[in-house]
């Protein structure tokens, strides 16, 4: 990648410099051709019989360049310039929120090698930035609506119970909705926190050595309420496997991979999470049955406010994935998703120790 770098500013290098270049040849041979012609017309006489001084000479040449050079200059430096003045027209209206800008440069500079791969980065920024943009804006719509419907649920519910006249089941009842829409609100905003905290996280801090077999048990009761709802079997067939890393951060790994697990499972079906290992590296598989992820769906389910559930039938803000990814990223590990044939698995591979540097 650095000498395909190399090789690209090394191009633009030559083209701009043979451009100078032919400014310069092309002022030599003006004034050489102005010359050529002062001479042919005998403008060179003589002036009591001496020729006229060679510093006369010299000074009207030069300004001769002077004139020609700047008015040539002006005249091609506008071509090589051309482009570099689209590119910065562009980046203003990227910056000034227009993501649906592109550039395309035509002949002759579109067949030059480096301006190519600058009209590709160019137009794939501009893409993604797009993409975002449209992503952000669903997220805040969603993540309002999600955020505002616990919240009404929790203010009726208390405005019923406040008012008395209830029997002790439907005061049970309306407590345990209260209960289940507060830790939905508790969910979301932590997600959120912890989506902030990994992204402004560059360096992995608090590695130590823990088991992860017990970790996942425990993040498999801490969802006992959800899973046990849909009458969902989970088999943990695996060993004790020891890691080290960051043991609050990969809890949050579990949890979202897990809780989405329950999320997509039928009602009655089984969840497994299956461990392997080899002398490097621990591979967590969390699989589940239920609707599948399609190919283009994968390329971007771990994206930023990315939901593969267009309808929004299911809860969920596009957030818990990508804090999954970001946090795998800082342990030096890979995650990736399979899905086929009713099954979807998500699998997480980390280094047993994190390598420095």
């Amino acid at each position: 990648m650095k000498k395909r770098e190399k090789d690209g500013r090394f191009a633009l290098t030559m083209m701009l410099s043979g451009i100078i270049f032919t400014i310069l040849v092309v002022t030599i041979a003006v004034i050489s051709v102005i010359l050529y012609l002062w001479i042919r017309s005998r403008i060179m006489v003589e002036i009591n019989d001496n020729y006229i001084e060679i510093g006369d000479i010299v000074i009207t040449v030069g300004a001769a360049s002077l004139i020609v050079g700047a008015g040539l200059t002006m005249l091609l430096s506008s071509i090589p310039l051309k482009p570099v003045n689209m590119v910065m027209n562009s980046l203003n209206r990227l910056g000034a929120g227009d993501y649906s800008t592109r550039i395309q440069f035509g002949k002759p500079f579109g067949r030059v090698k480096i301006v190519r791969q600058l009209t590709d980065s160019f137009n794939t920024m501009a893409e993604e930035l797009e993409n975002t943009e449209m992503l952000r804006s669903d997220f805040i719509n969603n993540f309002s609506h999600e955020f505002k419907t616990p919240i009404v649920s929790i203010a009726g519910f208390a405005k019923l119970l406040k008012r008395g006249n209830l029997t002790q089941q439907q005061k049970a009842e309306y407590l345990d909705i209260i209960e289940e829409e507060s830790l939905r609100l508790s969910y979301m905003a932590t997600n959120v926190l912890n989506l902030t905290r990994v992204e402004n996280q560059t360096i992995l801090t608090d590695v130590i050595e823990y088991n992860l077999s017990e970790q996942l048990r425990s993040c498999v009761l801490l969802l006992e309420d959800k899973w046990e709802r849909k009458a969902l079997e989970f088999r943990l067939e695996f060993g004790e496997y020891m890691i080290a890393a960051n043991e609050e951060l990969l809890k949050q790994v579990w949890i979202n991979l897990i809780d989405n697990a329950v999320k997509f499972s039928p009602e009655g079906k089984e969840v497994e999470l299956r461990i392997s290992s080899t002398n490097d590296t621990i591979t967590v598989s969390v699989i589940n049955e239920g609707s599948e992820i399609t190919p283009e769906e994968q390329k971007k389910i771990f994206n930023k406010f990315y939901q593969a559930d267009e309808s929004h039938s299911t809860e969920g803000n596009g957030i818990g994935l990508a804090v999954v990814k970001k946090v795998v990223d800082l342990h030096q590990g890979e995650v990736w998703v399979q899905s086929g044939n009713g099954v979807t698995a998500f699998m997480v591979e980390l280094p047993k120790r994190r390598q420095r540097g």
